[in-house]
């Protein structure tokens, strides 16, 4: 099995944390939405989309915090790497829409 300690396992955190969170945000955003809650026409078109995007990267946080408080520096390593990756592939998406 692997160690807790790798990069392997920060790495698969890394990039299953912010996908799983993109979905859920994304559900409770509809669910407030079909309530009425949000009013759609006051944003950008692209501002709901670009907004769970950055808050599903800003998920790793937590992994991240609890394998600093456990001193996996490996595992930190990998969490930071898929983070990067994320907000690599942010800012090539939403670029274009930002102007």
């Amino acid at each position: 099995m692997l160690d807790k300690d790798s990069l392997l396992i920060g790495l698969l955190i890394g990039l299953a944390i912010p996908f799983v969170g993109y979905a859920t945000i994304q559900m409770i955003f509809e669910q407030i939405a079909g309530m009425e809650f949000l009013n759609p026409e006051t944003r950008t078109v692209y501002f709901r989309e670009r907004t769970i995007a950055i808050l599903a990267v800003c998920l790793n946080l937590i992994p991240f915090k609890l394998f600093k408080k456990r001193r996996y520096e490996k595992a930190m390593q990998g969490i930071l790497i898929a983070t990067f990756i994320y907000v690599f592939i942010w800012i090539y998406y939403f670029a274009n829409l930002m102007l």
